[in-house]
């Protein structure tokens, strides 16, 4: 397979539930069907929205913003809060106010506080004041997020007029949006390898883009990856079968894996393990792998990337990625990524193109992949315990939002 060929042909802005994203995920069903698996499209719902109109003035003067998808409709006029921490003396300044927090999202505890406070609208940053370009990213307010809570009007600024607002001690500000909601759908891709028994282990990578990215780093990288393993894996024996998920919507909450392991809850102890690749290939970055699963996994990790000269930092804990679903589900689950600094493979930017990315290292990042999965598959039985740890069974609590990080 030529690898750079997948990025130039999904090289544009892909989000969830838009005609370039339903284009992705047919692309890479033809790619699975031109290595020869069976393969289909499983579609599920996104929520969607089209924004008419989002003005914000500070003290009267207007300036440049994006308005949450999903945050509603209205016009919010008040006090403006700067609230650099989420402590709970910080939240009780947020009263009857319209709060710029610094940060470019919200977790569902910090949401609910505010709303229990009575702040009447989020303002949030975007970008870096040394970058030459004055980005604003869309983002969307999240159902898992809102939870049973009232819905705020929310806007994202880029952090140059953030620094202004707190520079120029603003004291008023007015939010206006309008928007249409709507529900929409999003696909997942999967395609089989199948094998001598039953069970399957799931491999998982997402496919979807951020507003201003190509996601050629995050997440292309990650479906080449499943691609060349299936390409590697394809006249392998196996004894367990391998099932390639290609995820829609992962940057809107996990959503395709989400959607997978509900819709295919009768199938979940047919699944084994989960391997899920997210961002691999840059030119720089340390190879990690996240292991929500037995510790000995952890170890067996490690101990194959010694034995094979790859180097590689195996840890235990909950990853940011489609493997968190299937955790939650009981199914072992580890991610594997190349982590590279920001200011070297930014994500969620314009930035992120297939530049950043080594196809020479990306092959060696696939080797060592498909080497993993071709030991897994061709076991006897799996040799990792289908149980996931207390420790690991806390981290998931706290990602999904049903308990606070203590």
């Amino acid at each position: 397979m030529n690898l750079e060929t997948v990025f130039e042909n999904t090289d544009f802005v892909h989000t969830s539930g838009t005609k370039e994203e339903l284009q992705v995920a047919v692309y890479l069903k033809k790619q699975c069907e031109n290595i020869g698996t069976q393969v289909k499209m499983e579609n599920f719902r996104v929520p969607m929205c089209t924004i008419k109109k989002a003005h914000l003035f500070a003290d009267g003067v207007e300036i440049p913003c994006k308005a949450f998808k999903g945050c509603g409709s209205g016009t919010v006029e008040g006090e403006l809060y700067y609230m650099p921490g989420t402590d709970p003396v910080s939240i009780t300044g947020a009263a009857d106010k319209v709060v710029l927090l610094d940060t470019s999202n919200i977790s569902f505890f910090t949401y609910q506080d505010l709303m229990k406070a009575g702040a009447k609208a989020i303002l949030f940053r975007y970008g870096d004041a040394h970058y030459p370009n004055t980005d604003i990213d869309q983002r969307e307010l999240r159902e898992d997020v809102v939870g049973k809570e009232r819905k705020v009007l929310c806007a994202m600024i880029n952090v140059n007029e953030a620094v202004k607002l707190v520079k120029n001690e603003t004291k008023r500000v007015c939010l206006e949006v309008e928007q249409n909601e709507y529900e929409g759908e999003s696909h997942n891709v999967i395609a089989e390898l199948p094998g001598k028994r039953k069970e399957w282990i799931v491999l998982s990578a997402h496919y979807d883009s951020t507003s201003l990215s190509h996601g050629a780093y995050d997440n292309m990288s990650g479906c080449v990856g499943l691609l060349g393993i299936m390409e590697k894996m394809r006249d392998k024996e196996r004894n367990f079968g391998l099932r390639f998920l290609f995820c829609g919507s992962e940057e809107c909450g996990l959503l395709g894996s989400k959607a997978y392991v509900q819709d295919h809850k009768k199938e979940l102890e047919q699944m084994v393990l989960n391997i899920n690749l997210d961002m691999i290939g840059s030119y720089m970055g340390q190879f990690i792998a996240s292991v929500s699963a037995e510790e000995k996994l952890e170890h067996y990790i490690a101990y194959m990337a010694a034995e094979v000269g790859f180097p590689i930092a195996a840890r235990s804990g909950v990853y940011s990625s489609d493997s968190t679903p299937f955790a939650d589900k009981g199914i072992p689950a580890v991610s594997f990524a190349r982590i590279a600094h920001t200011s070297i493979a930014p994500i969620h930017s314009r930035y992120d193109l297939k530049d950043v990315l080594s196809m020479k290292q990306l092959q060696k990042d696939i080797n060592f992949l498909s080497n993993f999965t071709e030991r897994l598959a061709k076991a006897a039985v799996c040799p990792v315990a289908r149980q996931i740890p207390d420790n690991i069974k806390t981290e998931l609590d706290e990602y999904l939002f049903r308990k606070r990080k203590k």
